[in-house]
This record gives structure tokens, C-alpha cells and sequence, in this order.
């Protein structure tokens, strides 16, 4: 229920602004899996999201940080749909500029990935 959910969400969310640039990729679902699933990635700031192959979803700003926890599923669009464990949704995208992938969110702000990483499942 929850993944239908986080698809009808993706689904109803406006356009994201102005963050896509003309060398921007979009990947399609096959791009987004290989990218994503069963990785961690980590942020300049430090911060990491994990996208476990089996759908689930972790966010720590902090190793030793709480973590956000939910469900994740992939769109044909670059985007990624989060339903957390509290039932709020946030659908962001992920692109490639040249090697590096870029987490775009709803409202354009850019966030270059600093590692991709294999997670311990």
C-alpha cells in the first residue's frame, strides 16, 4: 500500500523548478535501479541516504544520527518516491551531470552526490 501511495505521489507532484539543466541526464527506471538500488549515497555535507534493494529507505545526516526510515520506489523520470514511516511523502530526482549524479529537489535546490557506495544490507 505504501509503495501505490508513493506512486500516486510522484504522480500529483508538480514539476520540479528550475534545478534541471540542459546537460543534465534523465534516467529512465532501468538508470535509476542501477544507480540507486542496493547503494548508499553520500552527500558533501556528510549526510546519507540508503536505498536497499528490497525497497526500504534510511536518511542520517550523522553516522551515530537518528535515521528517517521508509519505502522507496523508482520512476521512469529520474525520480525517486519516499513514503517515510510517519506516512509523510517526498519525491526528489536524481540526474547525472557528466559523471557526477545530482539530487534535485521539488523545489530545484541541487545536491551533488559525493559517493555512491554498495550498502551493508
Amino acid at each position: 500500500m505504501k509503495q501505490l501511495f508513493a506512486l500516486v505521489a510522484c504522480l500529483a507532484m508538480p514539476a520540479f523548478a528550475d534545478g534541471h539543466r540542459s546537460s543534465d541526464v534523465i534516467l529512465d527506471h532501468a538508470g535509476m535501479k542501477a544507480l540507486l538500488s542496493g547503494k548508499t549515497v553520500t552527500f558533501f555535507d556528510g549526510s546519507k541516504s540508503t536505498y536497499s534493494s528490497d525497497g526500504t529507505y534510511g536518511y542520517t545526516y550523522t553516522d551515530d544520527g537518528p535515521v528517517w526510515r521508509g519505502q522507496y520506489t523508482l520512476d521512469d523520470n529520474s525520480r525517486v518516491c519516499v513514503v517515510f514511516d510517519n506516512e509523510e511523502t517526498r519525491c526528489d530526482m536524481f540526474v547525472m551531470d557528466g559523471d557526477r549524479a545530482i539530487l534535485i529537489t521539488r523545489d530545484g535546490t541541487r545536491f551533488p552526490v559525493r559517493n555512491l557506495t554498495v550498502s551493508q544490507q
